[in-house]
């Protein structure tokens, strides 16, 4: 865990620091445009240059994400507590047809930064956590990656598309086909990579590999990819690291997708159904005897993700009810979360005069798989701990933790939105000593 800082100065300060990198490399931060209303860009257009590199086929996209929370009640620990996290991505798209003339291709570069500390670990019993977060961009190693670096090429008018590189899995698959505005980590896209994190890799954790998507109609695609797992990706200061040194197996993902749209005002769809494979071993849960796990296994699971847009609001298929539906299966034995099930709607463009703005509400189901669950009963029997406050004794994880959220996202500007939420965590970790937790939180996204 990073050592506490002083709450009200850290955030200012990168968000000054980040303003002040990218001043110095756009050049430009003074031009008309810069800080008005209407550009999507904090720094605006440099005056016309970002715009004539776009037309050429370069562009450079910075945003920075914070999410703070506090507990107002419940949890481990009552006492009201404030975290903060936050995220820099540095990326840069570059589209190959229009620089070499190589039809259908592009680059991709992006390298992340994330830093701060999460409410979570104060809302779950710290030996055994929760299984959600309360800030989703908190995670997987709060420190600089090189989190895109990958080649996209379409083949055969489009019918095939090829993509390989330094890839996050859940870019491609389990992938929502908008942004995700909700704060807790149970109702973004990749949900899938989630809830086996040790298996399937999400942003901003990359891999060696790639996928092959197949666009059998203009709605319906199906893909399969294959990613390098080297547990080295996690760690602290190799953000970097490229070589595949620590590797121990492959993942094998495959995917049927739907992206159709609906009536008149051609409301959008998209729907995934997918399959996941690891050859990377893991404890059998169901192995546990003589002090350790006897068995190993591979590790496999699927996915459901349905998203519709409902209605259109003044005619605007970007605007009015959206609907989504997520689920998770993993296996039995390798699991410590054996399925996982979402609902959540979103209210886009509520009011005439905020067309931007948004509102989003989402109930989120995460279950313990039991043979975890025996697993932890039976390592206490055997080390003789029976007193849950003793510091060694295995908190029982059973059964499932639900996570509420609701949230409404001010769109203040094209390149800044403001979100308070309010959420609330029923038996976080699914340990049933802890209290149930009500947490209020704000994040921000700005676009540099």
């Amino acid at each position: 865990m990073n050592k506490k800082r002083a709450v009200h100065s850290f955030p200012l300060s990168r968000i000054a620091t980040g303003t002040l990198m990218f001043a110095m490399l756009s050049g430009s931060a003074a031009a008309a445009d810069a800080f008005s209303y209407d550009s999507p860009y904090m720094f605006g257009d440099w005056g016309g240059s970002r715009t004539q590199l776009a037309d050429n086929g370069i562009k450079f996209d910075v945003n920075y994400t914070m999410e703070s929370a506090a507990n107002f009640s419940g949890g481990a620990h009552s006492s009201t507590t404030m975290r903060y996290s936050d995220q820099f991505a540095f990326g840069a798209n570059f589209d190959l047809q229009k620089l070499l003339n190589w039809q259908d291709a592009e680059f991709q570069m992006t390298i992340t930064n994330r830093d701060g500390q999460n409410l979570s670990d104060q809302l779950g019993d710290r030996r055994a956590g929760t299984l959600s977060s309360v800030q989703e961009v908190y995670g997987r190693g709060q420190t600089w990656r090189l989190t895109q670096f990958w080649l996209r090429k379409g083949l055969f008018d489009d019918v095939v598309d090829v993509k390989a590189g330094r890839v996050t899995v859940g870019e491609d698959f389990d992938n929502l086909n908008d942004g995700n505005l909700f704060q807790n980590l149970a109702f973004g896209g990749g949900q899938a990579g989630n809830w086996r994190g040790d298996r399937w890799y999400n942003w901003p954790i990359s891999q060696w590999g790639g996928r092959i998507k197949l666009n059998l109609t203009p709605e319906v695609f199906f893909q399969v990819g294959f990613y390098n797992q080297n547990p080295a990706n996690y760690d602290r200061g190799d953000g970097f690291r490229l070589d595949t040194t620590n590797s121990v197996g492959n993942l094998v993902p495959v995917e049927l997708g739907w992206t159709p749209t609906f009536g008149p005002e051609n409301l959008p769809g998209n729907y995934r159904i997918g399959y996941y494979y690891s050859s990377t071993n893991g404890s059998d849960y169901g192995s546990w005897r003589n002090g350790a796990y006897q068995n190993e296994a591979h590790a496999y699971g699927g996915y459901v993700l349905l998203q519709q847009q409902l209605t259109a609001q003044g005619g605007d298929a970007k605007r009015g009810l959206g609907i989504r539906v997520q689920a998770v299966m993993n296996d039995h034995k390798t699991s410590k979360t054996d399925n996982y099930q979402s609902l959540a709607f979103t209210w886009r463009g509520p009011f005439d005069a905020r067309p931007d703005d948004e509102i989003g509400i989402g109930a989120a189901r995460i279950h313990v798989n039991s043979a975890y669950t025996t697993a932890l009963r039976q390592q206490n029997a055997y080390n003789g701990e029976t007193d849950y406050n003793s510091p060694t004794y295995l908190p029982i994880q059973s059964g499932s933790e639900y996570d509420y959220e609701v949230y409404y996202n001010a769109a203040l500007t094209k390149w800044l939105a403001i979100r308070p939420n309010l959420q609330y965590i029923t038996a976080p970790g699914a340990v049933s000593q802890v209290k149930d937790a009500f947490v209020g939180g704000i994040s921000a996204n700005i676009a540099f």
